[in-house]
Formats: C-alpha cells, sequence, structure tokens
C-alpha cells in the first residue's frame, strides 16, 4: 500500500473512498513482492499494480465488493493447470492479497491516512495489519513512527499492540515489509495471528567519490534505481553541478573527511572511483569498518592489488577486505561510461537481492531472489 502512498494520499485530501488490495505473501515465482498494491475508489479509478496483469481484473472486483460491503478479505491467486489464462499466475507463482475498504466511517481511516501522508512526504514510518487470525480483527491498522510511538490498534488482547509496534518497529529499522506471527494474546503463545508490515523509509544513500566521467553515468543510474546520490570530491574543478546535474547533493572535501562526518545505514553503497591512492586507502580504510550494504572500488588488477597492499600496511584486516568489491561491477565487457554503470549497478542490485549475476538463460537458479531469505511473507511449501 505505501508504495502507492502519493496517490493514495490525494484521494484521501479529496474524501475519496477507495478499496486497496495489497500483496501480503507470495510462493514460487511471483512478479510482485509483499507490500505491492493496488487501489480502486468508488469512481472505479484504478491505479498500482499487485501482479503485472495476471490477476488484475479480478483483484478490481475485489475492491469494489470491498467497497460495498465494508469487509476485508484475503483471497490466494495462483497457477491453474488446466487453464493458463484463467484466473492466476501464469508464471507459476502463488499471490495472497488482503483487500481493505477505506471508506469515510472505516475505524482504520485515519490511521492509514497518517501513514500514507508519512510515506508520501518521505517520512519513516510502519503500518501493521493482521492478515491471518480473528475475522473481527481483519481490516484494522496500526501506525509506528522510527522513534517507537505508535498509534491506531489492531483490537483483542491489550498486549497485541504492544507487541506488533515491537515487531514493526524492527522492521522499520531494517527498511523492511513482509509479514510476522505473534500469538493472539501478545505472546509467542496462544492463537497465531499473522501481521502484515509495510515499512516506509527515505531513499537509500549512493555516494560515489570521484568526480569523473563514469560516475556522471553511475549517478543517473542511481537515480533511475531509487537512490539519493552524493558525489564527493576534492577538485573544485571537477565537482560542479553543471558536471553533476542529477546528483542530489555535491560535496567538495576529501573523501574519507566526508564519509566520517555523514550519515550512512545498513542500505548505503559507497562506489570509490578515483583510483588514486592518496584518496582510496584512507577512504576506504574507513568505509571497510561502517555498517553499509555496498563498497565497490574502481581499478584494474594490478591497482586493486596495490590497493590492498596498502590497505592492509595501515591495519586494515583480511576479514575486513573480504567485503571489498574490486574490481567494482559484474563481468560485463563494458567499455563505456554507461555500460560500466550498469555493470555495477547490475552487481549492487546483485549484491542488495542475492542474485549470483550469472545468465538466466540454462540456470537453474530463482528468478527472483528474497536477497536473504529473511524476510517473511512467503508462503511455505508451495508446489
Amino acid at each position: 500500500m505505501l508504495d502507492i502512498a502519493e496517490e493514495l494520499n490525494r484521494w484521501v485530501e479529496q474524501g475519496r473512498d477507495f478499496a486497496v488490495a495489497t500483496v501480503v505473501a507470495v510462493g514460487g515465482s511471483a512478479p510482485r513482492q509483499p507490500g505491492a498494491a493496488m487501489a480502486v475508489d468508488s469512481d472505479g479509478t484504478a491505479i498500482g499494480s499487485v501482479s503485472g496483469g495476471c490477476v488484475e481484473g479480478a483483484v478490481y472486483d475485489l475492491c469494489q465488493q470491498a467497497l460495498e460491503d465494508g469487509e476485508s478479505v484475503v483471497e490466494r491467486f495462483g497457477y491453474s493447470d488446466e487453464d493458463a489464462f484463467a484466473v492466476g499466475l501464469t508464471c507459476g507463482g502463488i499471490i495472497d492479497i488482503l483487500v481493505t475498504p477505506v471508506r469515510a466511517e472505516s475505524s482504520a481511516r485515519p490511521v492509514l491516512a497518517t501513514a500514507l501522508a508519512a510515506a508520501a512526504s518521505g517520512g519513516a514510518a510502519a503500518v501493521a495489519r493482521i492478515t491471518s487470525g480473528p475475522a473481527d480483527l481483519m481490516g484494522r491498522a496500526l501506525l509506528v513512527r522510527s522513534e517507537g510511538a505508535y498509534e491506531g490498534g489492531l483490537g483483542g488482547h491489550p498486549e497485541l499492540d504492544r507487541t506488533a509496534a515491537g515487531e514493526a518497529r524492527a522492521m522499520l529499522d531494517a527498511g523492511r515489509t513482509g509479514t510476522v506471527e505473534i500469538g493472539e494474546d501478545g505472546s509467542r503463545c496462544g492463537q497465531p495471528i499473522t501481521l502484515l508490515v509495510e515499512s516506509s523509509v527515505p531513499p537509500p544513500r549512493m555516494i560515489v567519490f570521484g568526480a569523473i566521467d563514469f560516475a556522471s553515468a553511475l549517478v543517473r543510474m542511481g537515480k533511475f534505481l531509487g537512490y539519493r546520490v552524493t558525489v564527493c570530491d576534492a577538485r573544485p574543478v571537477f565537482a560542479t553541478k553543471t558536471r553533476f546535474p542529477d546528483a542530489d547533493e555535491i560535496v567538495v572535501e576529501w573523501p574519507h573527511k566526508y564519509l566520517q562526518r555523514t550519515e550512512v545505514d545498513g542500505r548505503t553503497v559507497l562506489c570509490v572511483l578515483t583510483h588514486d591512492a592518496k584518496f582510496d586507502v584512507p577512504l576506504l580504510e574507513a568505509a571497510l569498518r561502517l555498517p553499509v550494504a555496498y563498497i565497490g572500488a574502481m581499478g584494474s588488477r594490478r591497482t586493486h592489488e596495490d590497493r590492498n597492499k596498502r590497505l592492509r600496511d595501515v591495519g586494515v584486516t583480511e576479514l575486513e577486505l573480504a567485503r571489498l568489491r574490486s574490481p567494482i561491477g559484474l563481468d560485463l565487457g563494458a567499455r563505456t561510461p554507461e555500460e560500466t554503470a550498469l555493470s555495477i549497478a547490475a552487481e549492487i542490485v546483485a549484491n542488495r537481492r542475492g542474485g549470483s549475476g550469472v545468465s538466466l538463460t540454462g540456470a537453474h537458479t530463482p528468478i527472483h531472489h528474497d536477497g536473504s531469505r529473511k524476510a517473511a511473507g512467503h508462503i511455505g511449501s508451495v508446489a
């Protein structure tokens, strides 16, 4: 739902009634992941997608029905062996869809409205909704802020909201969307309840060190992938808005000094394109000790070996060095700045999603990876 927050927030501001269908679990090869959403308003206008076209028609009907009767429902869609073009997923996957009416009189509307406003403005917030459990609790919502405060409620046992808020806060901190099971009374015991937690967090950061031609192409690629991109270089003649019009921020400073003072987190990617020891070594010495998602450095294999030796000489351990992706990027045979940016972006995506980087043709690997398989929201034991 939060993936279409801007549009839905406008609907709320306009006072429209609507129903929102959200992917809550997937199994097999499914085109959209938990959190993907489609919404239909009372005039029949539809936005978003839950399956890339496979089951949109049926989900549209479910949304209209929810607007009429005011009831939340979870529906499963899967592959049909008898008729691959019947309502189902022709890719062979299974998805569970939660359909929730958001009408003027809905008790969850104020909570969802606040969550949509926060997500639309780029703020950090998580929404928890029950997808499996007592029927009288379906359709309720709990909003959790990054500092731990929460509003709304799921009903039921008094401890349920407290436990759900704790689980949602943990997923928000990680920037994850998925499902989690807790007990109906808020403990790990008792009748299980499944919660869908949707997280909305500010865009992850990409910091590109080295204001070179390859950096310009990488900035454009980073923006395309949804990163907030910073370019950092100590040379003011190169680090200019004219050369990097797509960058969100341009910093003229020694790279290692900037890295020491700026904020990074577990989603941040660092791309070191300077391939100059006086910049690279102090920068990578600091970077390899930070809890970031990806660290890559450009250079030839000779540059790589020399750089690793220099890093060892200043005390970087083998375990720390193992985090470094160098030479940066996947082997695509890239030549131009744009091709090189594509190879770097491909490695970043593979690292983030748990991909192997090999061609899918002839491979026996999953098309859609879960990154770590730790994220909830997957249907267990499906054929």
